[in-house]
């Protein structure tokens, strides 16, 4: 181990993790700028504890442009009575606090994207020193986690939950049967892009019990997407024991990311045209999309077509698309 890792989070909590009670306050990171010579990055957190039980970690804001979690997060907050909880409920609205500000995927101050920073350095960037005290203190914490995403600007979803296939299949059990617990419209068995620096592989690889979702997109949320947020954290609560109460069971379909084919990345820039919507099928070979190139009339499109058959569970938002964006992401029901 380096004399980095051995470096005290600068981090400090201005909540007990260990008092009963609810207790709303801020995790004060120093960060000296121009404008405040002696200032900190104040991110709220909140803690609910009663007695002996599980630990649930709730975080949303991992990226700053994705509202679902932050909203259903900031209502718990306000509304949880720690009567009412048998363990301990962790709420980190906004991990990345100066991305959620700046309405923004990455942090305005460094750039840094929380969800490729772990495990974080002490010594790091405000990002890494983030993504470091979730690593060393919170994430050992906790037995279950339930981390928010959507699109963000960039990307638009149909509405799931989902976990990945992991080597401990006892885990992996575990992280479905939450899945499921949760409720949203779609679960999904989820393939990353690239996992190296994820929240979730932290988590997972600490044997924790992880599970994510995908509940829109656009850079905002809807009153339907917040509402499948909101009842989603409660039935987790409510699964891992640490609420009571019957678990507020919804349809859902099952989804799976079988391999790379799943996703279609532009090879040009340009203007794009979907031929189908979110939520339709499509055959192997099937014609998803066309790009336009902007430059000049008359010129034909470059077409995006399906390498598999299988569902439109993600496309590109923005109307103009980068050359190497992700265009659309296809899966298959279980």
């Amino acid at each position: 181990m380096t004399d980095q890792h051995l470096r005290p989070s600068p981090i400090s909590a201005t909540v007990d993790f260990e008092a009963d009670g609810i207790q709303h306050g801020f995790l004060r990171l120093p960060y000296s700028r121009d404008d405040s010579a002696w200032g900190s990055v104040m991110i709220p957190i909140t803690v609910a504890k009663n007695g002996e039980g599980p630990t649930a970690l709730l975080t949303g804001g991992n990226h700053g442009d994705e509202y679902e979690g932050p909203i259903a997060l900031f209502d718990l907050a306000r509304n949880l009575h720690p009567a009412k909880v048998q363990g301990r409920v962790i709420i980190v609205p906004a991990m990345n606090y100066p991305a959620f500000l700046g309405a923004a995927r990455t942090s305005p101050i460094d750039k840094g994207n929380m969800n490729r920073s772990f495990p974080g350095r002490p010594d790091g960037t405000v990002t890494e020193k983030i993504a470091d005290y979730f690593q060393r203190v919170l994430l050992p914490l906790a037995d279950v986690v339930l981390d928010f995403h959507s699109g963000g600007r960039t990307l638009d979803f149909l509405p799931f939950c989902a976990a990945h296939v992991l080597p401990d299949k006892l885990q992996e059990a575990k992280a479905f049967d939450f899945v499921k617990a949760f409720g949203a419209p779609y679960s999904m068995k989820m393939l990353e892009i690239d996992a190296v620096g994820m929240y979730d592989t932290a988590a997972e690889e600490m044997g924790k019990i992880f599970i994510t979702t995908e509940l829109g997109g656009g850079g905002s949320a809807t009153a339907k997407s917040a509402a499948i947020a909101k009842r989603g954290t409660t039935n987790i609560l409510r699964h891992a024991g640490i609420l009571k109460g019957e678990i507020d069971v919804q349809p859902t379909q099952w989804l799976d990311m079988p391999s790379g084919d799943c996703f279609a990345f532009a090879e040009d820039g340009g203007l794009v045209e979907f031929l189908i919507d979110l939520g339709e099928a499509v055959e192997a070979g099937a014609l998803i999309a066309r790009i336009y190139p902007t430059g000049r009339t008359g010129a034909e499109p470059i077409e995006i077509h399906a390498k598999m058959a299988g569902m439109l569970v993600a496309r590109h938002f923005p109307g103009l698309i980068k050359a190497g964006d992700c265009c659309a992401v296809l899966a298959v029901a279980v």
